[in-house]
């Protein structure tokens, strides 16, 4: 009887620097409340879903508030972006900038908001850039308001309220 044949098998992978973990650390929103993160990791927490961009209509009798799919005339409606994100105020006075303090109290952002979501305590869903490194699954996941809304100008105002839909509110599985 022949002995067994073994083999070695290895890698020629880089070494790491010196000091350098075999782990790396956890990502700055798991690790990080709303109010310590930079002004950057803020930002990078938006997925590009332009949902809070579309227009909200409140009942003047019960308060209550409605979503439209009337984008604001700032919303490019292909590529889901801010087309003057900087001056956004200044062109659209009524834009809310989302803050640490303000995302936790505002009743109409979306259940797929990832600034909602880290502060209910959920985390960042499957579909989030950062989580499954591709913008577009966002898309894929059903998520993005592309190619279901209309333009703010090309709407006659007093015809918004035609325009309700209650797909924002929707959010696909964890």
């Amino acid at each position: 009887m022949q002995a067994p044949l073994y083999i070695m098998v290895t890698t020629m992978a880089k070494p790491r620097p010196p000091g350098s973990k075999l782990t790396s650390s956890p990502p700055y929103w798991e690790t990080k409340s709303l109010e310590e993160m930079t002004p950057d990791e803020w930002e990078s927490l938006c997925d590009g879903c332009g949902r809070c961009c579309l227009l909200k209509l409140e009942d003047e009798d019960t308060g209550e508030i409605v979503t439209s799919d009337v984008r604001c005339r700032l919303l490019d409606g292909d590529t889901c972006r801010c087309a003057d994100y900087s001056n956004r105020k200044a062109e659209v006075p009524d834009c809310i900038k989302l803050t640490p303090d303000n995302v936790r109290s505002i009743s109409w952002i979306p259940p797929t908001c990832a600034y909602k979501r880290l502060a209910e305590g959920k985390g960042l869903a499957w579909w989030h850039p950062l989580i499954s490194g591709d913008p577009e699954t966002v898309v894929a996941a059903g998520v993005s308001v592309r190619g279901r809304t209309v333009a703010e100008l090309d709407v006659d105002p007093d015809t918004w309220a035609d325009h309700e839909v209650d797909w924002p509110n929707w959010e696909p599985e964890d």
